[in-house]
């Protein structure tokens, strides 16, 4: 490797250390013993309230570097990606009104953007999606992580941020499904089904989330009865047997995916593995932190889902980008599993291990971000190349 990849590798370890000093606000919504109660009607629940205080005002500042570190890397790149000359070359053919693949939503923006800036102007365009695609990876962790550290460590290490700097669009929308999460555990279907909706003008393979994070809440929220796996069952022989079916539902959608470079079959195993790994942490955890904990049990089974959707799946273009809205799920569900580990040495052994994994996939990530179909690496920014 050479020196830009330090880059990235001080870029993970600064903002994980600033996340130290960023309080878990979950902990805080759902412990907070203190209410307020509405003048005059001291029948109304008391609300949880969590005062400002010298800690959360330092958590708020830790949180916004967080946020101002990860968006200054990816909003002054340039030449990173190995899509990022072709995003250029579309943003001219919005300019000029011809027909791109794209969505309307982010036709839109890249539009506006070069009415502002200026035809052929695309440094400021890449700057706006990735204000946009940190914001909600970061709001993500805010409204949902127990150990925002270490769902941050996570988040970076399992490559999710910075596959980011490649394939905009999708990345977009994969941050906003992060977000969109908090809602359906908080049962609130339509700000839910809003933000999907708003993700889906920038890349509609979203629009996937609304009925597979629906069915996992559910799922997650009743005693499991025979007729559940016998579905499950049914689902996964589907995958085996109509396949043809399944892939002209996608080239209906993306008809340049058929016989494309992305239409390959290729099992990822590495994700495979990652999702292996983490079911058998659950299931040796699965009393003490599953059973009767309604959000970790969502979390389970999207990484359930993603489990099988990749081995299974394979013969879909591009099945990463689903088993992503589901597998990301990871950077919340392990930490809230090992927190709720009993101190000792089985939960430093487990820390250990799934630190030393992570770490041991991220060198693998930034190794082959050099390959031609990635290119993520040498990193260059406006500023000094």
């Amino acid at each position: 490797m050479e020196s830009s990849a330090l880059v990235y590798v001080i870029l993970t370890v600064v903002t994980v250390f600033l996340a130290f000093y960023v309080q878990s606000f979950v902990v805080c919504r759902e412990n907070s013993t203190i209410g307020i109660r509405a003048e005059g009607n001291p029948e109304k629940d008391a609300q949880p309230y969590c005062g400002m205080t010298r800690a959360r005002a330092r958590s708020y500042v830790a949180e916004f570097a967080i946020f101002c570190l990860l968006t200054g890397v990816s909003a002054c790149r340039i030449a990173v990606g190995n899509d990022y000359w072709v995003y250029r070359f579309n943003f001219r053919l919005i300019a000029q009104e011809r027909h791109v693949s794209s969505e309307f939503g982010f036709n839109y923006i890249v539009k506006w953007m070069q009415q502002l800036f200026g035809y052929d102007n695309y440094l400021p365009i890449f700057a706006l999606f990735s204000i946009l695609t940190v914001w909600f990876f970061v709001r993500a962790l805010h409204g949902q992580a127990v150990d925002y550290a270490f769902s941050l460590f996570l988040l970076m290490t399992g490559g999710y941020y910075f596959n980011s700097l490649n394939t905009v669009r999708y990345y977009l929308a994969l941050a906003i499904a992060f977000y969109s999460m908090q809602y359906v555990l908080r049962r609130e279907y339509g700000k839910f089904i809003l933000w999907v909706l708003f993700g889906s003008i920038f890349h509609k393979s979203i629009l996937l989330v609304i009925p597979a994070y629906i069915v996992m809440h559910v799922l997650s929220r009743v005693k499991l009865r025979k007729w559940h796996y016998a579905v499950g069952g049914l689902f996964i022989l589907s995958l085996f047997f109509c396949q043809n079916i399944y892939r002209e539902i996608v080239f209906y959608f993306y008809p340049y995916y058929r016989d494309s470079g992305f239409d390959t079959g290729n099992i990822s195993w590495a994700n495979v593995a990652k999702c292996a790994a983490t079911l058998a942490l659950c299931i040796i955890c699965y009393k003490r932190s599953i059973k009767d904990n309604e959000t970790n049990r969502f979390y389970f089974y999207l990484n359930l889902a993603a489990l099988v959707v990749y081995p299974c799946g394979s013969f879909i273009p591009e099945i990463s980008r689903v088993g992503y809205y589901m597998m990301g799920a990871q950077i919340f569900l392990i930490p809230a599993v090992l927190k709720d580990l009993p101190s000792g040495w089985f939960k430093k052994l487990c820390y250990a291990g799934v630190i030393s994994a992570f770490t041991a996939y991220f060198v693998l990530l930034l190794r082959g971000m050099y390959a031609t179909d990635i290119r993520l690496l040498p990193y260059l920014n406006w500023i000094f190349n």
